[in-house]
């Protein structure tokens, strides 16, 4: 891939924070999500690349999210999938709450999984923990060893996990072992990248979320030298027949970095919507603008935090 790529996402994800965030706080969820929806479909039409998405928001008949199969790009080399999602945190951005983010993720043809909108399993760490922590291990084995390999006590670990109730078991596993929890609303992809710099105060992530979510966070800690594991967790015999589609024959089988996204090259850019651990959200003065990004690739290890001063009186396209 070329290495220009990088600052050409970075592009697409702040047209699409910068059009969603209008929405922040006015409980317009769907509002927020077309919107960033469009932006990022208008400023993909401007990359040279031909890209297909593997990881969308749903079907051709879904439009007009950007769908499964959708070709992204001026149709020309490098030849790449493409794992997106406007808006992370759609609930978040009609909150006004924190960490919703604006995501595109790109490999090589071929090298993304195509995770099927289902339930996965996850557990995440950063750098230190690699190689440390197992999914189908006990939650207390796996935070003894993210303690250790951190070099930290159990009492001064921090777990994210999503607020929900199918969490409860690992809340109270959690807790009884004397960690910390952080729990959160929404947005598990921006919670997975968290546990990869030690500023976010987050040390791994334990819990279920979208499988689509799952491929994003795996790319994005495939560039920053983390680690995720997943398996899939299919509801009823149309998500089994998906993961048999998907060539899997076994459909719990623990999901490796490799499984999610294969080379040596991956490119991940974010943008926030909202304020995060990580990212600033877009503030809006006039008619500017300044938004906060980051972008990373994994062949070269390069981490990249950009502030973007917008004029939004040229960028007529974006609707602000």
């Amino acid at each position: 891939m070329e290495r220009s790529l990088t600052m050409e996402l970075v592009r697409v994800t702040e047209a699409a924070a910068l059009a969603s965030a209008r929405w922040m706080g006015l409980g317009k969820k769907d509002e927020a999500d077309g919107a960033a929806t469009t932006a990022m479909r208008d400023e993909f039409n401007n990359i040279p690349m031909d890209g297909i998405v593997v990881i969308g928001e749903g079907e051709m008949d879904e439009a007009p999210m950007l769908y499964i199969g959708e070709k992204l790009g001026q149709g020309v080399a490098p030849f790449v999938d493409v794992a997106v999602d406007p808006l992370e945190g759609t609930n978040i951005v009609a909150k006004g709450t924190w960490n919703a983010i604006s995501v595109i993720a790109i490999a090589d043809r071929g090298n993304l999984l195509h995770a099927p909108d289902m339930y996965m399993e996850k557990i995440a760490v950063g750098p230190k923990a690699v190689g440390k922590v197992d999914i189908d291990a006990p939650i207390i084995d796996n935070l003894k060893a993210v303690a250790q390999a951190n070099g930290k006590d159990l009492s001064d670990l921090v777990a994210i996990v999503l607020d929900r109730d199918r969490h409860s078991r690992i809340i109270h596993e959690v807790r009884a072992a004397g960690a910390r929890i952080k729990l959160i609303p929404d947005g598990d992809v921006a919670a997975a990248i968290n546990t990869a710099f030690e500023n976010t105060g987050v040390d791994i992530l334990f819990g279920s979320g979208g499988a689509p979510e799952g491929v994003l966070a795996a790319v994005a800690l495939k560039c920053l030298g983390g680690e995720i594991q997943g398996k899939l967790l299919p509801q009823d015999a149309a998500e089994l027949e998906r993961c048999k589609q998907m060539g899997l024959v076994n459909p719990h089988q623990v999901l490796r970095m490799e499984d999610m996204v294969k080379g040596d090259d991956a490119i991940f850019a974010a943008t926030g919507v909202t304020d995060g651990e990580l990212l600033r959200g877009v503030r809006f003065q006039g008619m500017r603008a300044t938004t906060h990004s980051v972008v990373m690739r994994a062949k070269t290890g390069t981490i990249r935090f950009i502030e973007g001063n917008h004029r939004l009186e040229r960028k007529p396209r974006l609707g602000l």
